[in-house]
């Protein structure tokens, strides 16, 4: 069993964490859905089918096929035959997705970046380190 103040830890970090990110999903005035953007980054390094994207993404196939769907329609993602298996449907990103990717995290880093500017150096500093931990922690 945890000692009580790590356990209590864990569950500040978890919230404070969980609250950052919401933040940034859902109050940067971001130029797409969170759920979208997901999407998109994940399409980003390589095309992927709707299984191995429901798969990452933990939603379920038709849920994705929905989104999927919706960034056709939009012209942020295309379907094309997988080149060894025509079974299978590729997702690409089109140009306009990949512009969009870009776009949006440049915004987000925005949002961020103006919240930072107004700590202290030392406690950019402390949040560099801490940024390295949370990245540790997560590789365990």
């Amino acid at each position: 069993m945890p000692h009580r103040e790590t356990a209590e830890l864990a569950h500040d970090l978890r919230i404070a964490c969980m609250r950052v990110a919401r933040r940034v999903r859902f109050d940067a005035d971001n130029t797409i859905a969170p759920h979208h953007f997901s999407v998109l980054v994940r399409l980003q390094p390589e095309p992927r089918t709707l299984g191995e994207l429901a798969d990452i993404e933990q939603v379920s196939p038709p849920s994705m096929s929905k989104a999927v769907g919706q960034l056709v329609e939009q012209g942020y993602v295309e379907r094309s035959a997988d080149p060894d298996d025509g079974r299978l449907v590729r997702l690409s990103l089109t140009a306009e997705g990949r512009a969009t990717v870009e776009r949006e995290r440049a915004h987000r880093d925005a949002w961020m970046t103006a919240r930072l500017e107004g700590l202290a150096e030392a406690d950019r500093d402390l949040l560099r380190r801490a940024t390295d931990l949370l990245e540790e922690l997560v590789r365990r």
